[in-house]
């Protein structure tokens, strides 16, 4: 069968390892990036550089996002240089990005005026995941359009969920980083307890990390605060972002985000510390240095 032509939109940390599965996997690609510099390489793989979203669009059947927030994402769909100025009717819009559900509601009804249809489907996994195409998807919106898009998002997961209408995959994606973030907070304060307090830190983390704290995160993250290694897999502010966005969902639920704001609060902390470009994991950095 022949390939779908699809333009990607950002190319950062996450958007840079799907475009590449897609072009590995022989897909007809044009990117846009806002720092060209990002987009250059892909064009050694045979993707085209547009200058504009609106460009990128241009003659695509499948649109892709996958940006930092929603005022990030409004600058790709919207406007006259944006996707929606471009993209021919009947084309599926994809929004991978980790946004607010008001958002994506209010741009599924864009899209529905354009004669699109638009699928929220941000992912779970990090870097490491992106590249090697086992990122899981949860997907919001029309079946119809799900099965479209769905050899190119196979070409970069390993899971597509499809967990019904417009912005049930932004909801639930927000709940999932709600919770990773509340454990990673907690991680860094419990560790610079271990370590302020002389316990011997690996007999520590082998008991907090193989009992029943032992998530996935925490394993992941306790290893990595350990080392200070805090190469970006996951941007810090970014967390914060989808944290100030979950505390939204749980309040226009009638739910009080306690420890949602517990949370945002240790990561805006650590922002003023000077950490929010490193990785999630340097939250602790904030904790090490107290006095």
């Amino acid at each position: 069968m022949k390939k779908q032509r699809i333009a990607f939109l950002g190319l950062g940390t996450m958007g840079g390892g799907m475009a590449r599965r897609l072009l590995g996997a022989g897909y007809p690609l044009s990117v846009y990036n806002r720092s060209r510099e990002k987009a250059e390489p892909f064009a050694q793989g045979g993707a085209e550089i547009a200058a504009t979203p609106r460009e990128a669009a241009a003659g695509a059947e499948i649109v892709i996002s996958m940006v930092a927030d929603d005022q990030a994402s409004r600058g790709m769909w919207l406007g006259p240089d944006g996707v929606l100025a471009g993209a021919k009717p009947g084309t599926v819009l994809i929004e991978s990005s980790t946004l607010s559900v008001e958002w994506i509601r209010e741009l599924a009804e864009k899209a529905a005026a354009a004669g699109c249809g638009l699928l929220d489907a941000p992912v779970t996994g990090s870097k490491p995941q992106a590249a090697a195409g086992e990122l899981s998807f949860f997907v919001g919106g029309q079946a119809a359009a799900l099965e479209t898009a769905r050899p190119a998002l196979e070409a970069m997961s390993k899971a597509i969920i499809h967990l019904g209408p417009t912005g049930s995959g932004a909801l639930l994606k927000l709940i999932n980083n709600f919770l990773c973030g509340v454990q990673a907070a907690s991680l860094a304060e419990a560790l610079a307890l271990v370590e302020r307090s002389g316990l011997d830190r690996d007999a520590a983390m082998t008991v907090l990390t193989n009992g029943t704290p032992g998530s996935p995160i925490v394993k992941t993250l306790s290893g990595r605060m350990i080392a200070h290694e805090f190469t970006p897999n996951f941007l810090l502010r970014l967390m914060a972002k989808d944290l100030a966005y979950a505390s939204a969902e749980l309040q226009a639920n009638a739910i009080e985000p306690v420890t949602g704001h517990a949370a945002l609060k240790v990561y805006q902390n650590a922002i003023a510390h000077g950490d929010g470009e490193k990785d999630l994991s340097a939250v602790i950095e904030q904790f090490r240095t107290q006095t």
